[in-house]
């Protein structure tokens, strides 16, 4: 009774005072928790225009790529905004028949990759690459599971199945898959990169925790864990979710995440070391 009091306060009195809004309007779900483990909020920025249930983002120059699927409807979407003012540009629609479930999301020179899956486990999928300059696909490499995130260098892709219990590895000078590996980590990936030879991911490990996990590449060692807290699901009520439940980039330091689902907006968080 005494924390729905408090979360009561905290969004009456954030809508109350606009300015301090996309800090305090989350205060509440986490005041006895930690948003990101050792790292600062430095903002928030909101993302003008439609989004549905958020899935993986990236940022590339002045653009802010985020793929979301509208459940109802059974589509996809991968959404640009532009990176300084959050303002909508452009969106794909990624539908591909029973596949209307976009996952997490990576960029290789030009290239945007998406999964694009159908909404169950086991099920199948296709990888896209998408051109990020005319949103022409280039390539799609078919896959007989349920993909829900993948990390792309110019000379490989790994996806992560639902709730990233395995990776698989392919070779893009043949979109061949070369390897399968479990997850050494225990969290539900739901997006991740690769970044300086190693593979950074984050999800979820309850409905209220979560990870940002570091995984030395290709021995797949977990090398660093920082943990993660809860927000609400949406701007200021609902039920709470972990900050790292669905998009995420890291920049050196700077740790981006985009937990909510439409409207959203993206927590920028400086990283301790």
């Amino acid at each position: 009774m005494l924390r729905k009091t408090i979360q009561w306060f905290w969004s009456v009195f954030a809508i109350m005072v606009p300015s301090l809004a996309p800090v305090l309007a989350d205060a509440a779900p986490h005041l006895q928790r930690t948003a990101i483990e050792h790292a600062q909020l430095l903002d928030a920025l909101k993302l003008d225009g439609q989004l549905f249930h958020v899935q993986g983002v990236v940022l590339e120059g002045e653009h802010i790529w985020i793929t979301s699927v509208d459940k109802k409807n059974h589509k996809g979407y991968l959404h640009e905004f532009d990176r300084a003012s959050g303002k909508f540009q452009r969106r794909l629609e990624l539908t591909d028949g029973a596949r209307y479930h976009p996952g997490g999301i990576s960029i290789s020179g030009r290239s945007i990759w998406v999964p694009v899956a159908e909404m169950k486990r086991s099920s199948s999928a296709v990888l896209e690459e998408i051109d990020a300059d005319s949103l022409q696909v280039r390539r799609r490499i078919r896959v007989a599971d349920h993909l829900a995130c993948v990390a792309a260098s110019d000379r490989m892709l790994i996806a992560g199945n639902w709730d990233s219990k395995l990776f698989y590895v392919f070779d893009l000078s043949s979109n061949a898959l070369v390897r399968v590996v479990p997850n050494p980590s225990h969290t539900k990936f739901q997006d991740m990169k690769l970044i300086n030879g190693q593979l950074v991911a984050g999800g979820s490990l309850t409905g209220r925790s979560g990870t940002v996990d570091w995984i030395d590449w290709p021995s797949m060692k977990l090398a660093r864990t920082l943990r993660s807290g809860a927000m609400s699901r949406t701007k200021f009520f609902g039920r709470v979710k972990p900050y790292t439940a669905e998009g995420m980039t890291l920049d050196g330091r700077e740790l981006y995440l985009v937990p909510q689902d439409g409207p959203s907006r993206m927590f920028h968080f400086r990283l301790d070391t």
